[in-house]
């Protein structure tokens, strides 16, 4: 297994971060870390790097305790931190070049400058470097010795569309090559799209685990249809079938269901028998987003109350 987490805890004075964690993740794949601030995700990656000693428990990171065995752990790891200071007078080449030197083994610079999509950025000093450029490079930083387990801590944070899309496929590259990735973010979108697996933390414990369509399989959400029909529209079957009314819009009727196969099956049979035309059907599925509010809450309050703690 590339990582064993048993009974994690760690305590900040008074502060419980992590209360209990216990995990393993098998190698392969992508796996996303998602809760509020001050749920746990920094602390947790941090303890798996060996920038931090658990308080009690153990954690095994491909075969090696990450405070015992820091030295030989980080020549396999490769981390990019929520912040990365990056010497602002020398080139890309040159950082990587740097970056490089302090692995026994390492990849060309030039062929990592390529991976990261900077290969015509390779003289462009860093301070002449755009955000998202910046991102890259560190993330190129990160790969330079070849890892084998890939460390993000919100490494999409404050990018435009276009920058975290040009990283997602980055990180996608990294997979098919049979590696390995552990990443925290704050956007739901990215986890739904970019992870095999979904962890999500609340106040330092681990509230779901699974995939991204596993997770939405166990929400109590509900899906919404808007339906519109020519001719007369009688609602009853649909209501029969679980859903519940919630008016007209516009043309449309609004339905709300937590069995949106059945309200379909229904609306079959209401063409059939009913002399209906359907002209349009849209349908609104519980997202992970949703999945998400449920299991951690949705008032901003809550999460400016955990990052107090």
């Amino acid at each position: 297994m590339s990582i064993v987490i048993e009974g994690l805890e760690k305590s900040y004075g008074d502060v419980r971060a992590l209360r209990g964690i216990t995990l393993t993740l098998a190698p392969g794949g992508i796996v996303g870390l998602l809760g509020p601030n001050g749920a746990g995700k920094t602390t947790l990656v941090e303890i798996l790097e060996g920038l931090r000693a658990p308080t009690r428990g153990r954690a095994s990171v491909l075969g090696m305790d990450p405070t015992r065995n820091a030295r030989a752990l980080k020549e396999r790891l490769g981390v990019q931190l929520q912040s990365t200071a990056i010497p602002p007078d020398l080139t890309a080449e040159e950082v990587l070049r740097l970056y490089a030197a302090f692995y026994p083994r390492s990849l060309p610079t030039r062929q990592v400058l390529e991976r990261v999509g900077l290969g015509s950025k390779a003289a462009e000093r860093v301070q002449a470097l755009s955000g998202g450029q910046r991102q890259r490079l560190a993330l190129g930083m990160a790969l330079v010795h070849d890892p084998e387990l890939l460390i993000l801590d919100e490494p999409t944070t404050g990018l435009d569309p276009g920058a975290r899309r040009a990283l997602h496929d980055i990180i996608r590259q990294f997979r098919a090559g049979g590696r390995s990735v552990i990443l925290t973010t704050h956007y739901i979108e990215e986890a739904e799209q970019l992870c095999d697996r979904v962890i999500v933390l609340r106040l330092g414990e681990v509230v779901a685990d699974g995939t991204p369509f596993e997770l939405l399989q166990r929400s109590g959400g509900m899906s919404t249809l808007w339906i519109a029909c020519s001719g007369p529209f009688d609602p009853a079957p649909l209501v029969t079938a679980g859903a519940t009314a919630h008016g007209r819009e516009g043309e449309h009727w609004r339905f709300v269901t937590k069995d949106p196969a059945s309200a379909v099956v229904a609306l079959g049979d209401m063409l059939r028998h009913q002399g209906l035309t359907l002209t349009d059907l849209r349908m609104k599925r519980p997202t992970l987003e949703d999945v998400y509010l449920e299991l951690v809450g949705g008032d901003p309050e809550f999460e400016q109350v955990e990052a107090a703690t």
